[in-house]
This record gives structure tokens, sequence and C-alpha cells, in this order.
């Protein structure tokens, strides 16, 4: 708290007859209506009136430390801090301006100045400044803790500590500053340029401030932006070494990206993949551009048929950007590639959520549609030909595995295996059944009424299957090794 200044004893009028004459009285009169004013908080009021007070009696120590009060309670801690140094040069022994100086030295983070300021006033009066001592090594506390932090990239801890410092010294440019560059790195946009633009407010050509919104630009992935905004606060101050490592790191990372975007457009996929795995490398904080990245490798992956890993990419790049619709997409796409039905179901359900749009419902339902299917027997596999498998091809597929897995040709084997191929021949015969008719084909490969296939099938015999086909009761020395003739004995 800012002491109150000197006792007001009465209000006087200015206009009053009485009217003092000589330029100590009337400065006197000043200060006592300024003081008038202070008390009833009137403070922007009470400035002038110490300016007048100032100008008749420029050499009144208190006068500069009574305006130097009413500056520190309107938070103008500099106008404040000169007032106070003017003071204890008039009157070294005016302790009040000491203390004006610690505490506005502490507000505004200059750490020496109040050091200074506080040992003066302890040997004028012993312990009169003991909490201001408090902030000032409270402030030294977190300063070192958040260099540590910033260090180790621990950009929470460093905001913490900033926070805790700001609690002391409220209208420290540094502090606040350090605070937003952390809130860039975080991903705290909108909070950092806030800081940045009140700072920038009162004072334009503040590099510090210019330099955190060319972060935030950067870290959006507005790098042309950000190059703009480097640029200019090196021209403001050509040394500041955080602005120039960032523009050359801006600068790098835009390079790398563009050259492997070029790749990918002339099909140099694996090219691609190289370039952006070299782009990543560069600045490890950029969100929202390694997001990209990883989106981009993923894309070149998947043209090389690198499903896993491009569903690794696409991951991490929502793990970047959980908003990253495009990334989720694909990633939707390489399950549905590799026949990860389920996976694909969430990611076009999460989708879907994001963007309600036309396109993005029909991938879900085709998605839950596979899934579905899925969870049938593929007849296909069974009879080892492709989806787009001729009525030949499957007939071919039927001839060859069915003669394979004829029990017959399995009766000298053990129970179990005996089991096995009676089950895989049923099956053989459930899949040519369904195959083999265009209309149940249809409706199997189009997903319909597949409840209703396996009450369909059920009651298929498969030798009967295998005997309409092959001929019943035929015997042909070609059909198995050694004229082998089988038997139809099922149960």
């Amino acid at each position: 708290m800012v002491e109150i200044v000197e006792d007001v004893v009465m209000e006087i009028d200015e206009n009053d007859e009485i009217l003092p004459k000589s330029p100590e009285e009337q400065a006197e009169l000043k200060k006592k209506n300024g003081n008038q004013l202070f008390k009833i908080k009137q403070y922007h009021s009470a400035i002038p009136l110490y300016t007048e007070a100032i100008d008749l009696c420029p050499e009144t120590a208190s006068y500069y430390g009574n305006r130097a009060a009413c500056y520190m309670m309107i938070y103008r801690y500099r106008e404040a801090l000169e007032d106070a140094r003017k003071s204890i040069q008039l009157d070294p022994t005016f302790i009040k301006g000491y203390s004006r100086i610690l505490k506005c030295a502490i507000a505004l983070g200059d750490l020496v100045t109040a050091e200074n300021a506080a040992k003066q006033a302890e040997s004028l009066q012993a312990g009169s400044v003991t909490n201001e001592l408090r902030s000032i090594e409270k402030i030294k506390q977190y300063q070192n803790e958040a260099m540590k932090a910033y260090e180790a990239k621990d950009f929470r801890k460093v905001v913490y500590c900033m926070d805790r410092c700001l609690d002391e010294a409220s209208t420290c440019e540094k502090f606040k500053l350090q605070k937003a560059e952390c809130l860039a790195y975080l991903g705290r946009y909108q909070e950092s340029q806030e800081i940045a633009n009140d700072i920038l407010h009162l004072n334009k050509s503040n590099a510090d401030a210019i330099f955190v919104r060319g972060l935030c630009l950067y870290h959006e992935d507005n790098i042309d932006k950000a190059f703009s905004h480097f640029q200019h606060v090196l021209k403001l101050d050509p040394d500041h070494a955080k602005a120039m490592e960032q523009y050359k790191r801006a600068k790098r990372l835009k390079q790398k990206k563009e050259e492997g975007n070029e790749a990918f457009k002339t099909c140099k996929f694996g090219d691609a993949v190289k370039l952006y795995t070299e782009a990543l490398e560069i600045d490890p904080l950029n969100k929202k551009t390694n997001a990209k990245l990883y989106f981009n490798r993923a894309t070149a992956l998947s043209r090389l048929m690198k499903i896993r890993e491009a569903i690794a990419d696409c991951s991490a790049a929502l793990n970047l950007d959980d908003t990253y619709l495009k990334a989720l997409l694909r990633r939707a796409k390489c399950y549905m590639d590799i026949e990860e039905y389920e996976e694909a179901v969430k990611d076009y359900e999460k989708a879907c959520k994001m963007d309600k749009s036309r396109e993005n419902k029909k991938l879900l339902q085709e998605a839950k549609l596979a899934l579905k299917k899925s969870k049938r027997k593929d007849y296909y596999k069974i009879l080892g030909v492709e989806k787009n498998a001729s009525e030949d091809d499957i007939k071919k597929a039927y001839r060859k595995r069915a003669l394979v897995h004829h029990p017959d040709r399995h009766a000298n084997a053990t129970d179990a295996e005996k089991k096995e191929q009676e089950k895989k021949f049923k099956e053989l015969g459930e899949a040519y059944g369904i195959l083999s008719d265009a209309k149940k084909k249809a409706r199997y490969d189009s997903g319909q009424d597949m409840d209703g296939f396996d009450g369909d099938m059920s009651d298929i015999d498969p030798t009967q299957v295998f005997q309409s086909f092959f001929g019943g009761g035929r015997q042909d020395k070609d059909w198995f090794p050694g004229g082998y003739t089988f038997q139809f004995n099922f149960q």
C-alpha cells in the first residue's frame, strides 16, 4: 500500500478573500487541496494540484513525494518512480521517497533499483521495508525456478512462476512477455496475443511484444506473416537473439516442407517421406505445422502401401491437433484398407461430430456396413478368390479346394483333423452355394439380409453340392491321387 500523504487539516477555498500571496503559501495550499482529493481517491484530480505546488516551489521534496503517491495509485509507476527519485535528490533523508522508489521498482520488476532503495530506507529506519524485502526474495526465487523450467521446456511451470512474480510486480513487462512467450509454446495463442497487444498499445516499438505476436503466427502455421514480424523485431533490435533464431528456424521449416510437397506432387513418395521427416526434426515445438507434416507424410506412406506407418503418423498429427479432420479421415481410410473396420467406424463417427457433411455420413455408413460384413463368413476368402471373380473362377476354385478338403481324403487322420476338414468342406459348400447363385451373390455383396444367410445355408448338405458339381457316385482316378475312391459318409 502507498503511504497516506500528509494529513489533511481542512479544505481551503482557493478563491477565498484571504488567499495567501507568497509562492510558498500558495504551494502549501495546493498541496493541502491535493491531499483532500487524495483522501477521497480523486487521484487524477489531485495530480494537477501537486504539479502546481511543484511549479511554485520546485525544491520541496514532499510535493514530488505526494505526486508520486498519486501516480502509484493509478499504476503509473514510471512517472511515480521519476518523482520519487527527484524527492530524494532534494532531500536525501526523505524516507518516504526511498520507500516509493522501492515499491515502484518492485512493481516494474526492476530488482536492482529496488534493492538499492531498500538499503537506503533501512539505513534511515531499520525494519521500515520488511514486506518489500520479502517481495524481492519471492520474485528472485520464482525467476530462478522459471529459468530452469524454461531450459527444460517446462512451459507450464514458467507460466506459473511468472504469475507468482506478477503477483508482486504487477506491471513488469518482462514477466508478462515471458509468460506470453510460453503461452504461445503451449498453444494458448489468444491469451499470448492479448498480453502482447496490451503492451504494444502503450508502446508500439516494444520488440519483445512484436516477437511474441510473430511467435503466435508461426505456431499457428502462418509462417509468412511470422517472417514479417521477426524482420520488424530485427530492425528495432538487430541483436534480438530469439527473433534471429526463430526467423532462421521458420525459414528452414518452410523450405523443407515445400520441398516435400513438390516431391509428393511429382509422385516421388519415398523422397517426400524423407523430406517430411527432416522437416519434423526442425522444430518439435511447432505443433500446428508438425501436425500437417505428419499428415503429409502419412499420405505419402499410404501411397507406398505402408498403411500401418501411415496410421501411426495420422495418430501423431491428431495428438498435436485433435481437431485435425483431414488426419482423422485419412486414418479412418487406412483402417478400412487393412480391414480394421471397428477402428474405422470410431474415426468416422468422430469425423461426423466434427463435420456433419453428407460425404462423411456416407463414409460412416460404408464403414458400418463393412464392419457388419466382416462379422459374417467371408465366402470369397473361403474359396480363395477375389471379390470380382467370375462365375468360372468361382467354379474352378470350388473344384480345387473341395478335392483338397473332402473328408474321405482324410480318412486316416486324427479325429481332430477329420473334424477340421469336415468343417472346411462344409464351408466350401456354403460359399459355393451363395456365390454360384446370382441373386444370393448380389444380396451377399450388397450386405442385404446378411443375418438370413446362415439360415439359408443351414440345411445344405455339402455332399450334395459336391455330387451335383462332380456328378453323383462318379469315380475318377484323376480326382484323387492313385485313383482314390471317396465315400460320402457325413453324419
